[in-house]
């Protein structure tokens, strides 16, 4: 079984190419305390107009979707609060905003974050979100079918370059919690 590595020219392990990486995402790689070794989150160089994943897996191969995965995030509200959250789901599938996540959130309403609150609040660009280098305060919910897949395909922080991290991995990020039927067909 082909893994997203065997998909790109040039794969390298991200740790050597900090500069092509937004601040956050260079900083948590910096800092990595995850459960695997920081060494094993690879980033491959590509094209920023196909960061899109339908565009991607036309380019590198259709077989990619089933080893890729998004990082969209969502506010959830409260009276006045709003606690914005990521979600990290396989990219076949859409965020169930509505019932996990809102339960997960303890919210009356959910909703996918605006443009301008997600790119704020991660400091990184609209379209190529990770999970890796997110606010240490906020909620990570993580689809299990991602976390179990050997490794995945991601946003790297920009909309330039995608992570390729092991599945188990995510589990281990900060304020990580691994939920059934996050992601659902759609």
């Amino acid at each position: 079984m082909p893994v997203p590595m065997d998909a790109f020219d040039d794969p390298r392990p991200a740790l050597t190419r900090l500069d092509l990486l937004c601040e956050p995402v260079a900083a948590a790689l910096r800092d990595w305390r995850g459960t695997v070794p920081a060494e094993q989150v690879v980033h491959v160089d590509t094209d920023p107009a196909i960061a899109d994943t339908a565009l991607l897996v036309e380019r590198y191969g259709a077989w990619l979707l089933d080893q890729s995965a998004n990082c969209v995030v969502v506010a959830g509200k409260r009276g006045g609060e709003v606690t914005l959250a990521a979600c990290v789901v396989p990219s076949s599938t859409r965020v169930d905003v509505n019932g996990v996540v809102r339960r997960q959130l303890g919210a009356r309403k959910a909703s996918f974050a605006p443009m301008d609150a997600a790119i704020g609040g991660t400091g990184m660009e609209y379209g190529g979100i990770t999970p890796i280098g997110l606010p240490a305060d906020w909620p990570l919910f993580v689809d299990a079918a991602v976390t179990d897949l050997p490794y995945v395909l991601l946003g790297s922080g920009s909309r330039r370059g995608k992570l390729i991290v092991p599945g188990k991995a995510l589990a281990g990020l900060p304020g990580a919690v691994v939920l059934e039927g996050l992601g659902v067909a759609g």
